[in-house]
């Protein structure tokens, strides 16, 4: 043990005497930083140059990285339709015509905005005087004033050559194209019968591939047939679909085929400014939108499955909300957001509901479909229906994919 202690006293001797020998050395701040870099070139000098250019390329692209955040976070910045379109161009996914004709219908959109927010102001409600249109419903003042305003916006384009109403009898060939061609059909004032009462009411519109055999030159009837056989195009062939909802806010959804975009009207400005980037519909929703004041007239498929979402037992003991507008633009935006199913089966009155495929169903479904949804007739898919007449019907069953599908199981069951 005296051994151990003499050996331990002796190195702590040593110790101290080098600490005496060696004091530290307190450098300031600004020379740390300079040997710290001093040793950092050292050990890059060291490093392969193949190496150092990887690192260099890496930071570089960290660099514009970092720059462009700093450029999308400005409050100054507005990124409006019209530079969405031309970004769209840019990337080949449209081209500059077409990319006018949905310019021109964004146009319509807002004067159309502007009439139904003046509306009550303006003696713009009530019935027109005119009698009723094409589908057997009297015509509001406002369903008159958008058709012309649709119809004045996509001929004065130059790039539509028919356009198909369902406020008009039959499509209309467009004398005024200077080229282009594309085929527009639309529903121009969704729920007008709601407009009175200042709810919420949108415009539809879908967009099929230019043609070049619909003509006003030569026959009439044979223009006119080729008209009619363009329009009726199955919706699996639309190049762009997309609604106006004229609200509290006006919002302009629109879909190309790659994804759904929803653009906010900014007053200020008068222009459309994207709020929505890539709206995905939610896969499972418990909100279902049905008029079911026709459950007495129902199918048993439907009425077994509307007796199913209101069961607590099936659903945790809390069955599904009801939300109905009656405006088919209104009800399909909010279960475009918040999930769910909006639905209008057939009847016994209306055995193929009162939803027109053209101008209604295939816009609206292409859009839940590029959402991530699903359009069907509860026994098909709405895309794969290949019109016979221009105001067709078909039953709509929209929204949710789960939910969807849930409504078609009760058909296949």
């Amino acid at each position: 043990m005296a051994l151990a202690q003499r050996s331990t006293l002796k190195n702590a001797a040593a110790q101290r005497t080098r600490s005496a020998a060696a004091p530290r050395v307190a450098f300031s701040s600004p020379v740390v930083a300079q040997l710290r870099q001093a040793a950092q070139t050292v050990r890059a000098a060291q490093q392969p140059a193949a190496q150092r250019n990887v690192k260099a390329q890496a930071a570089a692209v960290e660099a514009t990285q970092a720059k462009t955040e700093v450029y999308n976070k400005s409050q100054f910045e507005l990124y409006t339709l019209t530079t969405w379109l031309l970004q769209e161009q840019r990337k080949g996914k449209i081209d500059s015509e077409l990319a006018t004709v949905i310019s021109s219908i964004s146009l319509a959109c807002k004067q159309i905005a502007a009439a139904v927010g003046r509306s009550g102001i303006s003696s713009l409600t009530g019935v027109a005087g005119t009698g009723e249109n094409v589908q057997g419903e009297e015509q509001k003042k406002l369903d008159v004033i958008s058709n012309d305003i649709f119809c004045n916006c996509l001929r004065m384009s130059g790039r539509t050559g028919v356009i198909a109403s369902e406020e008009e009898a039959t499509p209309v060939a467009v004398e005024e194209t200077d080229s282009g061609n594309y085929i527009v059909v639309f529903d121009p004032l969704d729920g007008s019968s709601n407009i009175d009462a200042g709810i919420s009411v949108g415009s539809i519109f879908g967009i099929y591939e230019p043609s070049e055999t619909c003509m006003v030159d030569g026959d009439l009837d044979q223009s006119l047939e080729a008209c009619i056989t363009n329009v009726c195009q199955p919706g699996k062939n639309l190049l762009v679909a997309g609604y106006c909802l004229y609200s509290s806010c006006h919002t302009m959804v629109l879909t190309i085929g790659d994804g759904v975009y929803g653009f906010t009207l900014d007053p200020y400005v008068g222009e459309f400014v994207l709020t929505h980037n890539r709206i995905q519909v939610p896969e499972v929703g418990k909100i279902y939108s049905f008029n079911e004041g026709n459950y007495a007239m129902w199918d048993e498929p439907t009425k077994k499955y509307m007796d199913s979402l209101k069961d607590p037992a099936k659903w945790g003991g809390k069955p599904y909300s009801a939300r109905y507008i009656g405006s088919l633009v209104g009800d399909f935006h909010r279960t475009l957001l918040y999930g769910g199913i909006y639905g209008y089966p057939g009847d016994a009155k209306n055995k193929n509901g009162k939803l027109r495929l053209l101008y209604e169903c295939a816009p609206m479904s292409f859009i839940a479909e590029q959402a991530g949804g699903m359009g069907s007739t509860g026994k098909e898919r709405v895309l794969d229906i290949q019109p016979t007449e221009v105001h067709q019907r078909v039953p709509l069953m929209i929204g949710s994919k789960k939910e969807v599908e849930y409504y078609e199981s009760f058909y296949k069951n």
